[in-house]
């Protein structure tokens, strides 16, 4: 009966809302390869303008992407080093103000795979904010003020059109154009992407086949050509963020059962350029993000966990480009997962339940069964089902970091501690 109230109160009250939050231009500030940060921005006519502490005159962004057929035009402006107030004014004159990057982030708020299912047969209730309960998600995750966002990947999911009939998902657009990318990610994710900077992680679900050519155009770590073909593969590059730095990965394209001699290849190099970051940061936490979790589990036969992404399993070799990794997040997987190892890699947070489809996954996660031949072993490891995100906070020097998991109302529902090489998630009380 709950559920059948909030679906009806829901469809009362979505076109309002759409239509209130339709006059907010898309804007938010992400981290770029090399330690900087961009202000970006999706217009229908000129660019915003930008004005910031270290420079109060406004300057008008820079256009990074003419409109076409499919998109409006993006904006971006990269932000000096040490900028603290960020502001754009649009054409109308009306103001926006953005949360700058923080010049050594305290709370880290870690999501993934939100999007709303649409896919042949799979057909998730968008409309229904039980059903996906992403926007509601997004606000209560503003509310908690992060420093930082982390998406681990997957935006985009509204891959065919809803079906006659269908009230879950009716009026939904599908496809890769700005109508999808709007309605899966921009319009939910509204209060968030103004409350903190992201780092962005390409999702499976951005590959070339799918959402790439938008992921490319709207979210993409570097410049973009609109002539170029769809970047099938991007190189691991490095993100810093006052004392941390992250490693991200394009897994997008790494098949989680087959493997292909071309893409053990690729992966191979990826795994070579993450020492080469490591090299570049001593004295600094290093953590890989990437969209697919190397070593991870679903529920096999009988309940069993299983897992692993095979590609990359093939091209990880001795393992020894993880030496100097201290933490690894991945999303993929909707669930929640903390998997410490009996092989010398640092522990695992999947975070991939923000909103797509959940998926079923074994409680207690040891004796993972892994594709390969890594040698790879679960010591101990747990997931937690539900839709929900991550809040991460720094503790005192060599305290690690407090891993507060949330349901996607904002409630408090576990914690967990990262520290010395570990995760763990006691049982609540």
């Amino acid at each position: 009966m709950r559920r059948a109230i909030l679906f009806a109160f829901a469809a009362l009250i979505m076109p309002r809302v759409a239509e209130a939050q339709a006059t907010r231009t898309p804007a938010w500030v992400q981290l770029v390869p090399g330690g900087g940060a961009e202000v970006r921005a999706v217009v229908s006519g000129p660019c915003p303008a930008v004005s910031t502490d270290s420079a109060p005159q406004s300057i008008p962004m820079t256009l990074r992407a003419a409109a076409d057929p499919n998109f409006p035009a993006v904006c971006s402006f990269a932000l000096a080093p040490g900028t603290k107030s960020v502001r754009l004014t649009m054409q109308d004159g009306s103001v926006m103000d953005l949360a700058a990057p923080v010049a050594d982030p305290q709370r880290i708020l870690v999501l993934g795979d939100t999007g709303c299912r649409i896919k042949g047969t799979y057909l998730q209730a968008c409309n229904d904010p039980v059903a996906w309960p992403f926007a509601g998600l997004a606000k209560a995750a503003a509310n908690l003020k992060p420093d930082l966002v982390i998406h681990l990947g997957d935006y985009l999911y509204r891959e065919s059109p809803c079906p006659d009939g269908n009230a879950g998902c009716a009026g939904s657009p599908w496809g890769d154009n700005w109508a999808s990318w709007n309605a899966d990610l921009f319009t939910p994710a509204a209060p968030l992407m103004g409350a903190a900077p992201w780092l962005i992680v390409r999702g499976n679900h951005e590959d070339c086949s799918r959402g790439g050519a938008g992921f490319l155009r709207l979210l993409g770590p570097g410049s973009f050509d609109p002539q170029a073909p769809c970047t099938e593969h991007l190189s691991p590059y490095a993100v810093t963020a006052g004392n941390q730095v992250v490693a991200v990965m394009d897994s997008a394209s790494a098949s989680d059962t087959s493997v292909d001699d071309k893409s053990v290849a690729v992966y191979r190099a990826d795994f070579d350029a993450l020492k080469a970051i490591a090299n570049t940061g001593p004295g600094h936490e290093l953590w890989l993000v990437g969209h697919r979790p190397i070593w991870a589990a679903i529920s096999g036969p009988l309940g069993i966990p299983i897992g692993g992404n095979a590609t990359m399993i093939a091209a990880a070799g001795d393992l020894s480009a993880f030496a100097a990794i201290s933490l690894m997040l991945s999303g993929h997987i909707h669930t929640f997962e903390a998997i410490n190892y009996d092989a010398k890699l640092p522990p695992q947070i999947v975070a991939g339940h923000g909103g797509d489809n959940l998926d079923p996954t074994p409680a207690n996660l040891r004796g993972t069964i892994f594709q390969g031949h890594s040698g790879v072993s679960v010591k101990d490891g747990l997931s937690v089902g539900g839709f929900g995100f991550l809040m991460m906070t720094r503790g005192a020097p060599n305290e690690g970091w407090t891993i507060q998991l949330y349901d996607s109302a904002g409630t408090l529902e576990r914690q967990c501690r990262f520290a010395a090489g570990r995760v763990d998630c006691p049982a609540p009380n």
